[in-house]
């Protein structure tokens, strides 16, 4: 699938590559952006044979946020109250950075240029994010008088330390890809991004696709659950998949050392 602002290339291995393509804009969100990226996260959940996701920008940059000239043009008529969830439990805006925890493979963010405002909420939306040292990356909200609200809060439980987060909000202050990894904004650091994103990806898409689906379901529960609700969907989650024609496959392709053969899901 391609649309003008968004792309998605799938490779033979289940990996798929989708790019921001805005690059003369740096991919800033305009409302065509908006609209592109849920319809291109709605279509990975579909889609037959996926077992993983690259996440990319086109040219010099990730992202670099709201582009706040295509909303304040808009009639306030036009425009939806900000609590009606028109996706699920989110409303447009929450949905460009929730849709890739909704996704039901792993998302590989490869981080590279400017990443701010929506941008960092996107990138904070995937599961793995690898960053260019360089990279210049803020939560860029408060410098327009306002407070991150497309996801942000949702997705960097678990990330980021309370106190480090609150600094980072309050003052907009801007940082880089390195300093990002020691506040849990990164996961790894990389001169290479897309190519260490890229091995990231390749890796998960020889595992079982049905226990890397439920391990992110799992891990989704993880954030948001009870532990006596966690025990039990780890539970119901490996029933489902011992046994199974897929794990009985990855136990002998490693008793063999021999790649293994999957059935796609």
């Amino acid at each position: 699938m391609s649309s003008e602002r968004v792309t998605i290339e799938l490779a033979d291995n289940g990996v798929a590559q989708v790019r921001l393509n805005r690059p003369d804009k740096m991919n800033a969100l305009d409302p065509a952006m908006f609209e592109a990226i849920i319809a291109a996260g709605e279509e990975l959940r579909t889609m037959k044979g996926l077992r993983a996701v690259v996440l990319a920008g086109e040219g010099r940059s990730f992202c670099a946020g709201l582009d706040v000239s295509s909303f304040t043009a808009a009639p306030d008529g036009e425009r939806k109250p900000l609590t009606e969830r028109t996706h699920g439990n989110a409303n447009t805006f929450q949905e460009v950075a929730m849709t890739w925890r909704k996704c039901p493979v792993p998302v590989i963010a490869a981080v590279h240029g400017v990443c701010f405002g929506g941008g960092m909420q996107i990138a904070s939306g995937a599961d793995i994010r690898v960053v260019h040292p360089a990279s210049r990356m803020a939560i860029m909200e408060m410098k327009w008088g306002l407070v991150p609200d497309m996801g942000g809060y949702h997705l960097w439980r678990g990330l980021v330390r309370d106190d480090v987060l609150r600094e980072l909000v309050y003052t907009n202050r801007e940082f880089t890809g390195e300093e990002a990894q020691g506040y849990g904004l990164a996961t790894f650091v990389s001169e290479d991004p897309l190519g260490k994103a890229n091995d990231i990806a390749n890796e998960i898409a020889n595992r079982n696709p049905e226990a890397i689906r439920g391990a992110k379901r799992l891990s989704e529960a993880m954030l948001e659950k009870p532990g006596d609700d966690i025990l039990m969907e780890e539970s119901v989650e490996q029933a489902a998949i011992m046994r199974k024609p897929n794990q009985v496959e990855a136990v002998m392709a490693g008793m063999q050392k021999r790649p293994a053969k999957f059935t796609d899901v």
